[in-house]
């Protein structure tokens, strides 16, 4: 039988250099099939609002949906650890954050995740004071597209590289538990690894992080046009959902996964 996961079990597999797994997660029932899996970390992501609302951006997600969600992934018999995102504009003020942040633990989460840089550092601490895990999303952060001009790969250039890995030193100062870099290259993702003692989770982000995570349904092949470049489907080569899952943790574990075409 597993032991649940913890922060503690992910920061000593940042230290022993062994990869964790993670996966989005919306329901009871695929996220008892992904903990059985092997897979660490369960994100109720707000991926939802396109992956099952049918809309074009995380943006319309409201904080009800994400607690529904995660209460329905906290009901799943799994010893996974729960991460919940904070969805778009919950993180106008501390207070607000704070008051989300409380339902979503509420509901069954272990950790909230958040968009944004160095201007949240008061609220991670305010966060992590009151007892509340927090991982921050950087990089092409979703609830941002209109303001990033579309999906596009961050920090290219070396002033955006820079000001990247500053911010994550910032973060992580201010308590973050956990970094998560989205759509950056390999390069950056290795240098803010490095550069940091907390773990590190990227998706399209190459592989020397401590974690991988992929919206389960593009990790299933069920993606709806064309999929991002950073995903592979594991359910082309295996025929069930659960040996796909199975499948996907141990490429994340064996570092097989991402390869270099997955990479920017």
């Amino acid at each position: 039988m597993r032991h649940p996961i913890t922060l503690q079990t992910l920061n000593e597999r940042r230290r022993t250099g062994q990869p964790f797994s993670c996966l989005t997660a919306y329901d009871a029932t695929l996220a008892t099939l992904a903990g059985n899996a092997g897979i660490e970390v369960l994100l109720i992501g707000d991926s939802l609002g396109m992956v099952l609302q049918g809309h074009a951006s995380t943006l319309p997600v409201t904080l009800q949906d994400m607690i529904y969600h995660t209460r329905c992934v906290a009901r799943a018999d799994t010893t996974s650890l729960i991460m919940a995102d904070l969805p778009f504009m919950t993180n106008t003020t501390t207070v607000q954050t704070l008051q989300a942040a409380g339902q979503l633990m509420q509901a069954g989460a272990h950790m909230v995740k958040l968009e944004g840089e160095a201007w949240l550092a008061e609220t991670v601490t305010a966060l992590t004071q009151r007892g509340v895990p927090v991982c921050i999303h950087m990089g092409l952060t979703p609830q941002s597209v209109n303001a990033l001009g579309g999906y596009r790969v961050q920090g290219r250039n070396a002033q955006q590289a820079e000001a990247m890995l500053e911010a994550a030193k910032t973060l992580e100062q201010a308590g973050a538990a956990v970094i998560l870099l989205e759509c950056v290259p390999r390069e950056l993702a290795g240098r803010i690894r490095d550069a940091l003692e907390v773990p590190v989770i990227g998706i399209g982000a190459g592989p020397d992080v401590d974690g991988q995570i992929l919206v389960m349904h593009d990790m299933l092949g069920a993606t709806t046009g064309r999929a991002p470049r950073f995903v592979r489907d594991f359910m082309a080569d295996t025929g069930s959902i659960s040996a796909a899952f199975r499948a996907y943790h141990e490429a994340v574990t064996t570092r097989s996964f991402p390869s270099p075409e997955h990479c920017f």
